[in-house]
C-alpha cells in the first residue's frame, strides 16, 4: 500500500492554484477534478506517491507553461518531473502558436502521432500515470456520448473530430495492451465502447492514418 504524505497535500494545493480557473472542456466542472481522479486511477493501479503526485501535476507544463518545471523538480523531486515531462503532450506557448483551424489540426496531428511513439517507450513508471491520464479522458467521452443533451457532438470540442479523437484512443489502446499495463483490459473496454457509441466509426490506429 502507498503511504500518503505532507508532499501529496501540497501537490494537491500546487496543482488547484497552478490551474486556477480552468474548467474541463465543454463544462463549468474545476479541471482539479479530472487531475484528482487520474490521481485516484494512479494509486487503484497501484502507483507509488511519486507517481501519484505526477497524476496531480501532470498537465501543469503543458496547460499552465515552462516555467513550472523548475517549481516542481524543486518541491517534489527528480522523480516527479520526469513523469511530468513524459506526460506532457505540447506546451501552451507551442499550442497558442498554432492560429487558423488548419494549423491547430496540423499541429494536433504532429502532437498525437509524437506522443504516441513516444508512449511505447517511456518508462513504466510513467506509462502508468499517462494511461490513467487517458482512461479518465476516454470515460469522460463515453459519459458525454451516453447523455442524450451531448452525444456524438462532444466530439466537436476536440481537434481531431470524431474519427481522430477515435483512431487516437485506438492506437493508445493497443500500446497499452502490448506494454502489459494494468489499466489495459478495462482501458479497451472503454474504447470499445466509445466506437459503439460514435456510430460505428472503424477501429483503426492513428499511425496508419494516411
Amino acid at each position: 500500500m502507498s503511504k500518503l504524505s505532507e508532499r501529496f497535500s501540497e501537490a494537491v494545493e500546487y496543482a488547484r492554484v497552478a490551474h486556477g480557473q480552468q474548467v474541463r472542456k465543454g463544462s463549468n466542472i474545476p479541471y482539479l477534478y479530472h487531475l484528482l481522479a487520474v490521481s485516484s486511477l494512479v494509486l487503484e493501479y497501484h502507483g507509488n506517491e511519486d507517481q501519484a503526485i505526477a497524476g496531480l501535476l501532470h498537465d501543469v507544463l503543458e496547460d499552465c507553461g515552462e516555467e513550472h518545471d523548475a517549481l516542481i523538480r524543486e518541491r517534489f523531486g527528480e522523480a516527479v518531473i520526469a513523469i511530468v515531462r513524459d506526460c506532457t503532450d505540447g506546451t501552451a506557448s507551442s499550442k497558442a502558436s498554432a492560429t487558423t483551424p488548419e494549423q491547430k489540426r496540423e499541429d494536433w496531428w504532429s502532437r498525437k502521432l509524437k506522443y504516441l511513439r513516444h508512449l511505447g517507450e517511456e518508462p513504466a513508471a510513467s506509462l502508468l500515470v499517462s494511461g490513467c491520464d487517458k482512461l479518465h479522458n476516454a470515460r469522460t467521452i463515453v459519459s458525454d456520448l451516453e447523455d442524450p443533451a451531448v452525444g456524438t457532438r462532444v466530439f466537436d470540442r476536440f481537434t481531431g473530430g470524431r474519427d481522430g479523437t477515435l483512431r487516437y484512443y485506438e492506437s493508445i489502446s493497443r500500446v497499452l495492451a502490448q506494454r502489459g499495463m494494468p489499466m489495459a483490459r478495462t482501458f479497451n473496454a472503454v474504447v470499445v465502447r466509445m466506437h459503439e457509441l460514435a456510430g460505428g466509426a472503424p477501429r483503426c490506429p492513428l499511425e496508419s492514418a494516411g
